[in-house]
C-alpha cells in the first residue's frame, strides 16, 4: 500500500517505513499527520475527498537537515552596485510509521 501526500506545497509517494526530507514541520521526535491525496491499495485507488475524509498517513520527525547552499548575485550595470547572497533551506526528515484507508 502507498500513498500520495501534499505537505510544504509539493507531492510525495510514500510507503509505510520509508523516511524521506520534506519542509520543516515541528519539533524532533513528535509526531505529525500527513494530508494524503490519494490512496493506493493493491487493486483499490482512494482518490475523492469523500473517500480520503477517514484516511491518514502518520510520520514521526526524526530530525533536521540543511539542504545544498544556493549562491544569489544581483548587480546592475554601470553603476558598481553588486549583491552577494546565500541560503540554505532547512529540511525534516521524517519516517513514515502507518497509512490509513479510514
Amino acid at each position: 500500500m502507498y500513498a500520495i501526500v501534499a505537505t510544504g506545497g509539493k507531492q510525495y509517494r510514500v510507503e509505510e517505513g520509508q523516511t524521506l526530507e520534506v519542509e520543516r514541520l515541528g519539533e524532533t521526535g513528535s509526531d505529525v499527520e500527513l494530508r494524503p491525496v490519494m490512496v493506493v491499495d493493491g487493486d483499490q485507488v482512494l482518490a475523492t475527498p469523500s473517500e480520503l475524509s477517514g484516511a491518514s498517513v502518520s510520520a514521526r520527525i526524526l530530525g533536521e537537515v540543511k539542504g545544498r547552499k544556493i549562491d544569489g548575485f544581483t548587480y546592475k550595470s554601470k553603476s558598481n552596485q553588486r549583491r552577494r547572497y546565500g541560503h540554505r533551506q532547512t529540511y525534516a526528515t521524517i519516517e513514515i510509521t502507518g497509512i490509513s484507508k479510514g
